[in-house]
Parts: structure tokens; sequence; C-alpha cells
């Protein structure tokens, strides 16, 4: 019976095929991506900002937490918190339904069940991936905040 290393087989492989999907997008591009910050108004701030909310980096748009301060209850909260967060990404050229990866924060996990039915359908037919925890302390009294992270 011959004897193979397989970890050595399956490594080259692995490694050629990553190489090569590596390969194709950035000779595609032809060009390295850079970071853009996208200003609210479309104008720096004369102060540093203490964060900024959207930056694009290559065709990636990170869009920081968005939460509701206003009185309400969590569902019309997760409503605005969507809503503005919709607003963001066609501002940027993209859409709801181009978010790869959702973090949604919540005040009180009791809420999970009807952040939820605002939540359903709001990224299409095919959702994000998501990570849902209660966070205590979410600023401005919001009962929800999430932030994004999609493609243009």
């Amino acid at each position: 019976m011959k004897k193979t290393n397989r970890r050595n087989f399956l490594g080259r492989g692995v490694a050629t095929a990553a190489a090569a999907a590596v390969a194709v997008p950035a000779a595609a591009q032809g060009e390295k991506p850079t970071k853009k910050v996208l200003y609210k108004d479309g104008k720096k701030p004369a102060k540093t900002p203490l964060f900024n909310s959207t930056i694009a980096y290559g065709n990636l748009l990170f869009i920081s937490g968005v939460g509701a301060h206003f009185e309400g209850d969590v569902k019309a909260h997760t409503k605005r918190v969507l809503d503005d967060i919709q607003k963001q990404l066609e501002s940027a050229g993209s859409s709801m339904e181009k978010v790869l990866k959702c973090n949604v924060y919540l005040a009180d996990i009791k809420d999970w069940a009807a952040m939820n039915e605002v939540f359903q359908g709001r990224f299409g037919d095919e959702p994000p991936v998501r990570t849902t925890i209660a966070a205590s302390g979410i600023p401005g009294n919001s009962l929800v905040e999430i932030d994004v992270i999609a493609y243009l």
C-alpha cells in the first residue's frame, strides 16, 4: 500500500486555489482599495470627530452603530434604526439587500421577538448574517443599536 502525505497534497491544492481566488479580484480591480470617509453633510468637520459613522474601503461599506433617541418601544426604535441605516446605505450607493453582516444590540434580551418582527424582511429575501446580544447602557437610552457591513 502506497502512503501519501495528505496534508501536503491538500495543503498544495488549497494554497493554489486560494492564490487563484485572490489573484483574480486584485487583477480585476487594477488598483489598491482606499479608505473613504463619507461625511453626513459631505464635508469633513473642522474638529476631528470621535468616530466616523460611514466608511467605504474598496467595495465594502461600514456603518457604525445607529440608535433611536426618542421615547418609544423597541418596535418603534427598530423601525427608526433600520430606516436610518437604509438612508445611509442608499446615500453611499448601496442598499439593504447588499448588507453582508449585521450586529444588533438590545438593551433587554426580552425585546428579541418584538425586534425580530420589525427586522424580518427588511434586508430582502437573503438576509445578512447577524449577531444579536443584550448590552446594558446603550447610549442615549436607545432600546436597540444596529451596525452593518455592506458592499457597494
